[in-house]
Formats: C-alpha cells, sequence, structure tokens
C-alpha cells in the first residue's frame, strides 16, 4: 500500500510539472513523432536480417533462420565481398578521423584570432557554403576540376600533375588507389567550415582572463593557444570524438555512389552501398541487406558505449 502511494505521489508530481510548462511539451510533440515513426517504428525491419525472407510472404510470413544470414555473410559465400567492405569503411572513417578531424579546430581558432569582425564573418560564410550544397553539386565540380571529357583535364588534375604528386595521364578518378584520399580531401572541403562552429563557439566560451593572465606572464600566442585555448576547448573535443567514434563505420553511400565505378570497386565498395546493393539490386538478398545494415549500427553502439567509458575513466567528460 506504501508502494503504491509513492508511485502515485510521483506520477502526481509528473502530471503537475506538465501541466505547468505544457507549451514546451506542445513544441516538443512534433520531434518525438518525428522520432516514433521514422526512427523506432521501422526498427521493426530489423526482423529480416533473422529470417529468409520473402517479399511476397511479407516479414511475418517469412521463414525465421536464426542468425543463419549474420554466419553466411561474415564466414560463408558473402564473406568476401563483406569484409572488403568492411575494411573499406574502417579504412576511410578512420583517415577521415586522423586527416579531417583536427581541420576544423584548427579553423576555429584561425577564426578566433581574426580581430576584424567583418573580415572574419566573411572568411567564415566562405568555408560554411560548401556544407549547403548538395552531394551531387559537390561531386560534380570535383569531377570537374579533375575529370573532363575523356581526358584528364582538369584544374587540380594539372596542378597534381604538374608538382609530380600523380603520374601524368593518370585517370584519376577510374584508380582505385586514388579514390581514398579524394573522397577524404571532399569531405573535408565540404564539412570542415561547418563543423568549425562547435569549436569557434567553444572557444568564445573561454573567459578573456586566463589570456590576459598569460600575457602578463609574458606568453605568446602559440603559448595562449596551447595552455589556454586547448584546454577550455578540451570538453567539446571529447564529446565530439567521441561522437565520431561511434559513426566510424557510417560513411555516407550518396558521395561513392556518385563517385563509383567499376574499376575503383577495390577501394570505393563500402558497407552502406553493399546494402544497397543486396535491398535494392538483387533479388531475394533483401535479408543480407539488413543483417549488414545491422552489424554495422552494433558496431557503432559498442564504439560508442566504449569511448564513453574511456573518456569518463581518464576525464571528467562523457556522454553518460
Amino acid at each position: 500500500m506504501i508502494f503504491q502511494d509513492e508511485i502515485f505521489n510521483k506520477l502526481r508530481k509528473y502530471v503537475r510539472i506538465i501541466i505547468k510548462d505544457w507549451r514546451l511539451y506542445v513544441l516538443l510533440l512534433p520531434m518525438i513523432i518525428w522520432f516514433l515513426m521514422w526512427i523506432y517504428k521501422p526498427m521493426g525491419g530489423l526482423l529480416i536480417a533473422f529470417k529468409n525472407y520473402e517479399p511476397v510472404k511479407g516479414v511475418e510470413g517469412s521463414e525465421f533462420v536464426g542468425f543463419y544470414n549474420f554466419e553466411n555473410l561474415m564466414f560463408g559465400n558473402k564473406a568476401l565481398e563483406f569484409w572488403k567492405a568492411f575494411r573499406n569503411t574502417f579504412l576511410i572513417s578512420l583517415y577521415g578521423l586522423i586527416f579531417g578531424f583536427p581541420i576544423p579546430i584548427i579553423l576555429a581558432i584561425l577564426f578566433s584570432e581574426i580581430t576584424h569582425e567583418p573580415y572574419r564573418k566573411l572568411a567564415q560564410t566562405i568555408t560554411y557554403l560548401p556544407h549547403f550544397l548538395s552531394e551531387v553539386t559537390i561531386t560534380g565540380l570535383v569531377l570537374t576540376l579533375i575529370y573532363h571529357g575523356e581526358k584528364n583535364t582538369g584544374v587540380l588534375a594539372q596542378f597534381l600533375f604538374e608538382l609530380n604528386i600523380i603520374p601524368d595521364g593518370t585517370k584519376i578518378i577510374q584508380s582505385h588507389q586514388y579514390f581514398r584520399p579524394l573522397f577524404i580531401v571532399t569531405g573535408m572541403w565540404k564539412e570542415a567550415g561547418y563543423s568549425s562552429i562547435v569549436y569557434f563557439a567553444a572557444i568564445m566560451g573561454i573567459s578573456q582572463v586566463l589570456y590576459e593572465a598569460l600575457k602578463v606572464d609574458g606568453g605568446n600566442k602559440l603559448q595562449e593557444i596551447r595552455y589556454v585555448t586547448l584546454p577550455g576547448m578540451a570538453p567539446t573535443l571529447i564529446i565530439m570524438i567521441i561522437l565520431r567514434i561511434g559513426n566510424i563505420l557510417s560513411v555516407g553511400y550518396e558521395r561513392i555512389i556518385l563517385l563509383y565505378n567499376e574499376n575503383i570497386y577495390e577501394t570505393a565498395d563500402v558497407l552502406s552501398t553493399l546494402v544497397i546493393r543486396y535491398g535494392l539490386e538483387q533479388q531475394n538478398q533483401e535479408a543480407y541487406g539488413a543483417a549488414t545494415d545491422m552489424f554495422n549500427s552494433l558496431i557503432g553502439f559498442i564504439l560508442v558505449i566504449g569511448a564513453n567509458y574511456i573518456s569518463r575513466q581518464i576525464s571528467d567528460t562523457s556522454l553518460w
């Protein structure tokens, strides 16, 4: 009886809170409905990964086969294709993390050092702009800069040839060894400026008293960045790197599909393109596509949990 009274009192307390701030909860409703309809409801489709899915019979009518699809995907006749896509996904994400993660931080620091506000806003706008362009537009620009007609006559291609970075006459778009650098550099160009907003906001939140104290002690600009700016950004950096680690196997398929050709499958085929190929292009392979996507999500979930645990052990900052 006492336990029931406690539950009733807590419910009454929550009802009072909701009634008091009902306008905020009404504003929250569209987002809750969106999550329910487009995030949680589609989770029922994960059952396809555990069934011998036949579109005619539907999810419920298809035969349940347990982990057969996962076993065949990782150790059976699909293993070679799957692990190649897994390797490519991991390497592209890892290189993107190593080379792409510092660029927005450097941009944010450079923006914070510009004292002329109109010039700083102009520089920020220029670097933000590629983020708002579609993948089709960005990829089209890249192809124009590199590839034109049947020969590599683009400005960027000629520049790379002149510096002997790439052998003259190389068909860059059709050479699998150049796909990863091209993909990563394109992503950095598109997202670096926009990603710097978070770090720039973190820098603006650092107390100016700390900078003034360092100047009094005779510190120079590099010492300001090392001893004040970077430590002040540390909580934001930790949170962002945890999120990036969680997405290390999530490589968007849009840009890859737009750059795709049969000559670069060796390095361009990733888990997301494998899901599309199984789910849309090949008949009766939907179960393997669902299994691949589920495996990808589970690995991302484990990485987020692990990165958050490590962060909590070595610092006071974590997602939860």
